[in-house]
């Protein structure tokens, strides 16, 4: 039984010994990928940039080249500043269909831990076990 105990130990070790420098290495490759995406997407917005303008010089919304096509469109977002006002227009209106589905994580958990006796009708719960490492001190 001992030695079991003893094996186990040095197996748990050497498990989070190994799991610690595959996160360090992953968390370097994530800040050297990162590092180098971001520049490269600097040098590709400025020729984007280069692009657009050119598109708007020859009132063009697409230019055919030898390599690739280049087509000018809007992109349009919609968000608001003032939520209260938003959630009373949306109510008025019964315009839910302009929110995203999907619940916040953290407010229905506490929702839950609150109202142990209300469960909303539809509502999926999934749960599993994860591992949590920290660096030994």
């Amino acid at each position: 039984m001992e030695d079991e105990a003893v094996v186990e130990d040095i197996s748990l070790d050497k498990i989070t010994e190994v799991y610690i420098k595959m996160r360090d290495k992953r968390s370097d490759l994530k800040h050297k990928f990162d590092s180098e995406d971001g520049a490269i997407q600097e040098e590709m917005k400025l020729l984007e940039e280069q692009m657009l303008d050119v598109c708007k010089r020859m009132s063009a919304e697409s230019i055919r080249t030898k390599v690739g096509t280049i087509i000018r469109s809007i992109k349009t977002r919609y968000w608001t500043n003032d939520w209260d006002s938003m959630r009373t227009f949306i109510k008025d209106n019964d315009a839910f269909d302009l929110l995203e589905k999907r619940l916040h994580q953290t407010n229905m958990r506490q929702y839950l831990e609150e109202n142990p006796d209300l469960l909303p009708i539809g509502l999926n719960v999934d749960r599993e076990f994860t591992v949590v490492v920290r660096r030994a001190k």
